[in-house]
């Protein structure tokens, strides 16, 4: 009977994916704040983008950190 250990290296490098989804969850919808409160500015548009890119990408390596801790904790190692 084999028990599942957890993998610290694996889970180390999760932690910090999780920690720059983190930095990306506040940065996209600050500047997306930023963005919305200067409609009058000629960077309005640029900043907007970059601030939706922003959120989709905190997303997605929200996910990807979640599963990297996940593949941690449950991957069996062979």
């Amino acid at each position: 009977m084999e028990t599942n250990k957890t993998d610290k290296n694996i889970l180390v490098k999760g932690l910090k994916i999780m920690g720059v989804s983190l930095g990306c969850m506040f940065l996209g919808p600050t500047l997306v704040y930023i963005a919305l409160t200067n409609k009058e500015k000629p960077l309005y548009i640029p900043i907007l983008i970059i601030a939706i890119i922003i959120c989709a990408l905190a997303i997605f390596i929200a996910f990807k950190g979640i599963n990297t801790v996940l593949d941690s904790m449950f991957k069996k190692n062979n």
